[in-house]
């Protein structure tokens, strides 16, 4: 259940949070290795035997491309478990088409993290993205605006270790404008994004017009 009085990040970090409902194409996938520039690239494939999956995250982007790749010839992501709303997904690894584009998870329910950034727990912004619905019911990142400033989130690893991360802020942003640095630049220490759609959904143009980024920090680890 949905804690109903909670007051949110959403709230809290919206002061310079871009709200404008625009009209954009799909909920377009990542792109990664290149800077932000039209918002209105079509999303890509998804495979899922569930009907289309609407809300996938991302808009182009640059997923990583200053911070530290992970090693994941040994290690892989799992899980993400996040109890405050109800979360606890199996993780796919995220790859790029040949374009450079950042497909989504294939399946509604579960989340997908680029394989090619960060391993959570390792200093800088590791990146998990998901579906936000699909056109018959809600996908795994659908709650995410109700999280709040101190909720955690736990990543588990291929080898079962974990890492432990909690919420910062968040901010809600316009696709056309998303602030790639901000989100997936270089950072002193161990980051967490979690990345979903947001904002009005036009049905003509199969697209959400924002982006819903949560920020989180590392507070511990298991092996």
């Amino acid at each position: 259940m949905i804690r109903a009085h909670r007051r949110t990040i959403g709230t809290l970090a919206a002061a310079g949070a871009l709200l404008t409902a625009l009209a954009l194409s799909g909920c377009a996938t990542t792109h990664a290795g290149q800077t932000p520039t039209s918002p209105n690239a079509a999303d890509g494939p998804i495979t899922s035997s569930e009907a289309t999956d609407r809300g996938a995250a991302g808009a182009k982007q640059d997923p990583v491309a200053q911070a530290p790749a992970a090693d994941v010839s040994a290690l892989s992501v799992s899980r993400v478990q996040i109890p405050s709303i109800g979360v606890d997904a199996a993780v796919e690894p995220l790859e790029r088409d040949a374009s450079g584009v950042l497909l989504p998870p294939v399946e509604w329910e579960d989340a997908g993290w680029y394989r090619a950034g960060v391993l959570p727990g390792q200093v800088g912004p590791a990146v998990i993205a998901g579906h936000l619905d699909t056109t018959l019911r809600e996908a795994v990142f659908v709650h995410l605006k109700q999280l709040v400033a101190g909720d955690q989130v736990t990543v588990t690893m291929s080898d079962g270790s974990t890492a432990t991360y909690a919420v910062d802020r968040a901010i809600d942003v316009e696709k056309k404008t998303f602030p790639t640095e901000e989100v997936y630049g270089p950072t002193p220490d161990a980051q967490l994004r979690l990345i979903t759609c947001n904002g009005p959904f036009d049905d003509a143009a199969d697209t959400y017009a924002n982006n819903y980024v949560v920020f989180a920090s590392l507070v511990g680890t298991t092996p």
